[in-house]
């Protein structure tokens, strides 16, 4: 359906009639002037013709010109048919940290070691292309917490942003975890109250930020936002030095504790993922959430139009341009020049038989 904007705009259609109407033109005062060569104008009368039909062209281009601005000015757009959004849902954070530690291969794909952070992304990615019917969001930490993507039905935006995460666009030294949680607690307060839940990864021990996961902790409960909360990270890894082959625990930082304390305050729950099978079985089981119901909403795609219209005008006076060109006067200053030159011929002859 075709709607307009701003309607009112086109009240200005009748604003170049008016000005011709009501203001009166400047006065011409015309000089007496002498013209030799009026035997060259005289054959040109024929052209009047011409030039009457040139001005008609240039009062059509014109006027077709001051439409199509109009138009323009009046915004005009088609709305396509309304789109109803999904009734049932949650509005769903995810917290991902991507400090240093998440380089650590310890996460075994195949027969291959792979780092947690691409495991992440991996597992996470397939779990936001099944949150058909929630609004997702997503937060990147590590010594800072960023909204790399806001609350949105989007699916597909936040699985690219996840994707395109990499380690180090935020400074890696440490991790913030509180500020993470307050981030998302910022962004999910205004949110239908059952609906507000904040999924969290780490692998690590907070250390960074200005608020601690503590009380990060107790503003969610306040708000009534329920935190899951992931420990990601193999618990022994075999590591060959020159001296032999030792057992080391790479997730010996991981505050298991705390995460625990944060989640189950809120209603939630703590997750320990150890390889990628814990990973994949944990979001499978976050896939189970209970769904609210939520007010139904439809939105109609809008696509505007105005440039259309505008593209027209500047193209037509781009053409008006071309026919206010006086060819005409060119083509009898030539003429005039043709026969200025054939009198001097003719003088010079009838002075050269007269000497």
């Amino acid at each position: 359906m075709l709607e307009f904007t701003w309607p009112w705009a086109a009240l200005a259609l009748p604003l170049p009639f008016l000005i011709y109407r009501l203001i009166s033109r400047a006065p011409r005062q015309d000089a007496a002037l002498y013209v030799p060569f009026f035997s060259v104008l005289s054959r040109l009368q024929s052209d009047n013709e011409n030039l009457t039909n040139s001005r008609l062209l240039n009062l059509i281009l014109c006027t077709l010109i001051w439409l199509l601005i109009v138009l323009a000015a009046t915004r005009p757009q088609w709305l396509g048919e309304p789109i109803q959004l999904p009734s049932t849902g949650r509005d769903l954070m995810l917290s991902v940290d991507i400090s240093g530690s998440m380089e650590a291969q310890d996460m075994v794909v195949g027969n291959r070691q792979a780092s947690r952070i691409d495991v992440v992304k991996a597992v996470v990615g397939d779990f936001v292309e099944r949150r058909e019917g929630d609004r997702l969001g997503l937060i990147l930490f590590a010594a800072h917490a960023y909204i790399q993507a806001p609350l949105t039905f989007d699916r597909e935006t936040v699985g690219t942003l996840l994707e395109e995460a990499e380690i180090g666009i935020i400074e890696e030294s440490a991790t913030a975890i509180g500020d993470a949680i307050g981030l998302a607690v910022i962004h999910l307060r205004t949110r239908p109250e059952n609906s507000r839940v904040l999924v969290l990864l780490t692998d690590g021990v907070n250390n960074a930020g200005a608020v601690s996961p503590e009380q990060a902790g107790q503003l969610a409960q306040q708000e009534n936002i329920k935190i899951y909360t992931i420990g990601i990270g193999a618990d022994q890894v075999v590591q060959r030095t020159f001296f032999g082959a030792r057992a080391i625990n790479p997730s010996a930082e991981l505050d298991e504790a705390v995460l625990t304390r944060i989640a189950e305050s809120t209603g939630g729950r703590y997750f320990r993922a150890r390889d990628v099978n814990d990973l994949v079985d944990i979001y499978e089981e976050l896939d189970r959430l209970e769904t609210i119901e939520q007010d139904e909403q439809t939105y109609r795609p809008t696509r505007v139009l105005f440039y259309w219209p505008l593209g027209a005008a500047l193209i037509i006076s781009f053409i008006l341009a071309l026919v206010s060109i006086p060819w005409l006067a060119l083509t009898a200053r030539a003429r005039i020049e043709v026969y200025e030159e054939e009198e001097e011929v003719e003088l010079v002859s009838s002075g050269g038989k007269a000497a």
